[in-house]
């Protein structure tokens, strides 16, 4: 007779490489998701209810103090037509132009922007955050 418990095998999955590859991908992640906003100067949008996207020619932002950002560069309004003439004669489709406009921006700045943008052949698309 046989007392003896017998033994059983206790079934286990390594997880040492699983973990490697999240670890890897989440450090991909977080260092993506913090190169792909285009927007360094840092603006409080104002909210809507549809968010529009377009493809970006350029961006140009206009800040609270209502200085005029092409890129990442600033420049007089009037030189902004000039300047963005050089950013336009590049594309071959019918470009857009996104405006990046702070919430407490004065609205006529933006809209002398959109005149300059509409008078260059450009779309002005307005940034805003959907909420």
């Amino acid at each position: 007779m046989n007392i003896r418990k017998r033994l059983r095998a206790h079934p286990e999955m390594h997880t040492g490489a699983l973990n490697d590859i999240l670890f890897i991908l989440l450090l991909f992640f977080l260092i993506v998701s913090t190169l792909a906003n285009p927007n360094v100067i840092k603006v409080a949008n104002p909210k809507a209810k549809s968010d529009t996207r377009a493809k970006q020619t350029v961006v140009i932002t206009v800040d609270k103090n209502q200085q005029i950002y092409l890129g990442q560069q600033p420049v007089a309004f009037d030189q902004l037509e000039t300047q963005l003439q050089g950013f336009l004669s590049k594309e071959t489709e019918k470009p857009s132009v996104v405006i990046n406009g702070d919430s407490t921006a004065h609205l006529g700045t933006a809209i002398r922007v959109m005149q300059v943008i509409k008078k260059l052949g450009a779309t002005p698309v307005m940034a805003v955050d959907a909420h």
